[in-house]
């Protein structure tokens, strides 16, 4: 019988907006969005907030020469990690950058370039000695980064945009979503479509419903929607992240109980979960 090939998520980083440290964030870690996958012997990255760092140390002490990443969108909090990316600096490595959220006002190369400069930043993308091959792609695109990875894409409710991803692999699929913003009473299409029937998604869930008011126009969701979607989607899993700052251990061990009364596959990420499908 021949061994099913690796399908791995590792989450190097599930807060949003800013990273935070401190006794009451031990559990769930305090890094910004970096979600490693693992789809055979490819090596793929979502987004590379502050957990960017842990992960390139990670792969470059593993001699992983060979990371493909993808952007939800490039607010700081996603993209942050990026310049201590460690692979960056090895002439060995190759890295393929993917995004689509801005359109034609910005190519991922553009946005690279703008990012680490003067007077943000004290080196160019020019100084990285890796390979880097910077790609765009239009919302809804298929793609196929490596051989038997299908990704679908789908437009998400966020200032200047961002895009949702599934991905499908030896017969298994997860999905992430982040960062969007619900609508009260209303399961966004895009959504449903990217996680219908899918064995995992990861969600935005910074919010709880009752804070959604408060925090209209933001751009983020809550748990409780994130279950919704899940029962709606018929989806096997979901598991929460881009938490609250604001969010303590306890907090989140709360939101999970809860959540977890509603939807026995509801769990709130935590920072170096390694999640096996």
């Amino acid at each position: 019988m021949t061994e099913r090939a690796k399908f791995q998520l590792k989450l190097w980083g599930t807060r949003g907006g800013l990273s935070v440290s401190g006794p009451q964030f031990v559990e769930f870690g305090g890094n910004t969005t970096c979600i490693e996958m693992r789809c055979g012997d490819d090596v793929m990255m979502f987004d590379a907030g502050s957990g960017a760092l842990s992960a390139g140390a990670a792969m470059a002490a593993e001699g992983c020469r060979d990371v493909t990443l993808f952007f939800t969108h490039t607010h700081y909090d996603h993209i942050c990690g990026l310049p201590f990316f460690k692979p960056l600096y090895c002439k060995q490595s190759q890295l393929r950058l993917w995004s689509g959220h801005m359109g034609a006002a910005m190519t991922t190369r553009q946005m690279l370039k703008e990012f680490m400069r003067d007077p943000f930043f004290p080196i160019g993308p020019d100084y990285c000695s890796a390979g880097i091959d910077a790609r765009d792609f239009k919302v809804g695109d298929v793609l196929t980064p490596h051989p038997g990875v299908h990704i679908q894409t789908g437009l998400l409710n966020h200032p200047g945009n961002a895009v949702g991803y599934r991905v499908e692999f030896g017969g298994r699929s997860i999905a992430i979503i982040t960062d969007t913003e619900h609508e009260p009473g209303v399961l966004d299409p895009a959504v449903l479509r990217l996680i219908d029937k899918v064995d995992l998604f990861l969600y935005d869930a910074t919010f709880t419903d009752a804070e959604m008011a408060t925090y209209k126009g933001f751009g983020h969701s809550s748990w409780q929607q994130a279950v919704r979607l899940a029962q709606a989607a018929g989806a096997k899993q979901v598991g929460f992240i881009h938490h609250s700052f604001h969010r303590s251990d306890a907090d989140l061990l709360q939101i999970e109980q809860d959540a977890k009364a509603q939807f026995a596959g509801a769990f709130c990420g935590r920072e170096l979960q390694v999640i096996d499908l």
